[in-house]
């Protein structure tokens, strides 16, 4: 399996992007060169320079450091919606796909009843419902998507329950959490893992989205869907406030949904077979 990743140039080139980018937020104090909440209004729109590598913004707010701050809550509030709703679709996902009957049913009508609604607009009238924070759009996120991944991990899960090495672990007498915890979760693994490195991409939007509309992080927390949001307003006369966190989150979500796919040919029993 490392070899197989090693040799795949898609799968190491955009992990070690992520790891980078990741890095770079979680040492943006010691890396940014000036205090990305300190405005100076005489420096606002300054061209690029050593001490403001992207310049700075209409508040005279240094870019290059608002940008690397921003690190943190853009991947970080994507990574946990993605931990949250792959943990809550991978259990749904799990006791439906496994024990069919009552319990399957229930649950699918209940994801059928949450895929009906269009989720963009589930997301807004949750936030608007709970109010406007950052753990109210977490929630959203989690209550429009998690039905979407429990209906593809139950497929995956129908697809190993009547393997023989299940079928023998419940004619020996094993417990069913067993069977589930040792049997059926790693044998989704690696479905699991494709998609909560597209899930990333997808809550990083989202999340950019509400910040930008005003519904997520609030200013003045350096937010790249934020900063797009305080940029909209002089983007005609200082375009590369808004042009630099723009290409960051494409380049970002770019990466997540590359990365997507190597890992789904790194981990294909398939190809793993031969």
């Amino acid at each position: 399996m490392l070899q197989r990743f090693l040799h795949n140039k898609m799968a190491v080139g955009t992990v070690s992007l992520v790891l980078f980018i990741a890095l770079l937020g979680i040492f943006a104090p010691l890396i940014a060169p000036n205090d990305p909440y300190a405005t100076d209004i005489l420096n606002k729109f300054q061209s690029f320079s050593i001490q403001y590598p992207f310049g700075t913004d209409n508040l005279g707010r240094c870019i290059f450091s608002r940008m690397l701050y921003g690190i943190r809550p853009t991947l970080g509030l994507a990574v946990l919606t993605m931990i949250c709703t792959i943990t809550l679709g991978a259990l749904m996902g799990l006791l439906a796909g496994y024990f069919r009957g009552f319990v399957e049913e229930f649950i699918m009508r209940v994801v059928d009843v949450m895929l009906s609604f269009p989720s963009q607009i589930m997301v807004f009238a949750v936030v608007a419902l709970l109010g406007i924070s950052v753990q109210n759009v977490i929630i959203a996120n989690v209550f429009i998507k998690w039905a979407w991944y429990a209906r593809m991990i139950r497929t995956g899960v129908m697809q190993y329950r009547d393997k023989n090495f299940v079928q023998f672990s419940r004619c020996v007498g094993t417990p069913e959490r067993f069977i589930l915890l040792r049997h059926l979760v790693p044998s989704i693994a690696s479905d699991l893992a494709v998609l909560s490195s597209l899930d990333v991409g997808w809550a990083i939007i989202n999340i950019s989205t509400l910040s930008f509309l005003g519904l997520g992080v609030q200013a003045p927390t350096p937010e790249w869907g934020a900063m797009l949001n305080e940029a909209k307003n002089v983007l005609t006369s200082n375009p590369t406030q808004m042009l630099i966190p723009g290409v960051a989150i494409v380049i970002l979500v770019s990466a997540f949904n590359l990365m997507g796919d190597a890992l789904r040919d790194v981990l294909d029993p398939k190809e793993v077979s031969k």
